[in-house]
């Protein structure tokens, strides 16, 4: 049955002393064992994107469900949507507990450029202490800390909360079966808090927890001209390339000042007051050891504001591909028939993706030159939100971060985007707390993505606390 922290007879920081050696216990005994366990779940190649690993992705869900299971979950079920299986378990120890809602995706990144890993991507490799592996940190790393977790609170009956578990397969290609599910489970998802692990903190010496996260906006733009390659000898001069065109388009998206140039595309940012800048700009930050680590001369950014602010705080618009011509091996002289890329928007609180969009595809056919013709393709998109400091789960997070860290964690903005975040709190009236382990050089969504040991261990140190402390602040 589960035990109550507030021993009556007990002072209560005996009790505290009593959890953390019970669980600091429970972790040495099977670290390697968990250990194990993650690198047979980083194996899976759950490839989201791309259909040819689509039967690993299957067999991932799968893998998560048993595992869930054998953890001590209830009614465990991997649910069938449109695209990829949403895996869904609980454990409902007393009604009158507060239920904690716990997200993950089980889905990965494409591993490409794959000639830049030092190990194989599926083949989680230790380094200096580090998993590196694709999904070691984003997300698989990180949500199984929460499996784990679950597993030592059932395992020495000290679970303080009900447990709900959601973990899908699509988040990396924009969740778009999500939505429905969810809107057709609210009573099975009814939670008093949404907990998820897929954002970073500072350090481990400087512990974090992200307050908001930026939406996103995606989209696909091509550039036609000609109907076919043409000889660029023969035609070149004469014809409008659209590999120039598109280069000439994309680069006036920004002005001098590095600010995008798309008209009423800042209309509904609201700048941050000075008091929240400071706040902001008072958290540990080394430019020098940023550029270092990145290898680059300089940051780069929109005029005015400082690193933390332009990656957190500010909307941003990137190429992330880019493609036309020839690009195989030698020479071949064309100009091509056509020229492609995909371009990223990161927006904050208060601007819409799909407002967003529609700006920029208007602006984007209004800026292209009669020699060509434009198309432009949304994709997926997600709205930022904002958390609350003051509430209760916020609270408890804080709580367990000062006990497992020894010190209080720092709030800062997160500059990536988690478009369920949004859902949750629009669908189910809930609000989340963004609870990550991962660092910002963990190389998510790139070649040697990795993920610390120590970080992995710390989560499932740190997640029965908030639990506890979650359900202390609810009494």
């Amino acid at each position: 049955m589960l035990r109550n922290f507030t021993f009556a007879k007990i002072p209560i920081f005996v009790a505290k002393c009593n959890l953390m050696q019970e669980i600091k216990k429970y972790v040495e005994e099977n670290k390697q064992r968990f250990l194990d366990e993650l690198f047979e779940l980083l194996r899976f190649p759950s490839v989201s994107a791309d259909p040819k690993y689509k039967e690993d992705v299957l067999k991932t869900a799968e893998f998560v469900a048993q595992k869930l299971k054998d953890a001590g979950a209830d009614k465990v079920e991997v649910c069938e949507t449109a695209g990829y299986p949403i895996v869904y378990g609980e454990k409902i120890v007393d009604a009158s507990l507060p239920t904690v809602l716990i997200y993950g995706h089980y889905d990965v990144q494409p591993a490409d450029p794959l000639e830049l890993w030092k190990t194989p991507p599926f083949e989680p490799t230790v380094r200096e202490g580090k998993i590196y592996a694709r999904g070691a940190c984003d997300d698989k790393g990180q949500f199984y800390m929460h499996v784990k977790a679950f597993e030592l609170m059932m395992q020495t009956d000290t679970l303080a909360c009900n447990v709900k578990f959601m973990i899908e397969g699509e988040e990396e290609v924009g969740s778009s079966n999500l939505a429905t599910f969810v809107k057709a489970n609210t009573e099975r998802l009814k939670a008093d808090v949404v907990l998820i692990s897929d954002t970073s903190m500072i350090s481990m010496e400087s512990p974090s927890i992200e307050t908001g996260l930026r939406g996103l906006a995606y989209m696909e733009v091509e550039v036609v001209g000609p109907n076919r390659d043409l000889h660029s000898g023969v035609y070149g001069g004469a014809v409008a390339n659209p590999a120039t065109i598109l280069c000439q388009m994309i680069a006036s998206l920004h002005d001098e000042n590095n600010h995008i140039t798309i008209p009423e595309f800042y209309d509904r940012v609201v700048e941050l007051s000075d008091q929240e800048k400071q706040v902001l700009n008072s958290a540990p930050f080394d430019l020098e050891e940023y550029k270092k680590d990145l290898d680059i001369a300089e940051e780069w950014g929109e005029k005015g504001y400082s690193t933390l602010e332009r990656t957190g705080t500010r909307p941003t618009l990137e190429v992330n591909g880019i493609w036309s011509g020839y690009i195989g091996e030698g020479a071949k002289t064309v100009l091509p028939s056509k020229a492609n890329a995909k371009i990223s928007m990161r927006l904050v609180p208060n601007q819409s993706s799909e407002e967003i969009s529609e700006i920029f595809a208007r602006h984007f056919e209004k800026i292209a030159p009669k020699g060509v013709k434009v198309k432009v393709t949304p994709h997926h998109g997600g709205e930022p939100v904002v958390t609350p400091t003051n509430g209760v789960a916020y609270l408890a997070a804080e709580k367990a971060i000062k006990e497992s860290f020894g010190k209080k964690p720092i709030p800062t903005r997160g500059g990536g985007s988690i478009p369920i975040v949004a859902l949750f709190e629009d669908v189910l009236g809930l609000k989340t707390v963004l609870f990550g382990f991962g660092l910002d050089s963990d190389a998510l969504h790139s070649p040697n993505e990795k993920y610390d040991i120590y970080n992995y261990y710390k989560g499932i140190e740190t997640l029965p606390l908030f639990h506890k402390y979650f359900a202390e602040l609810n009494k």
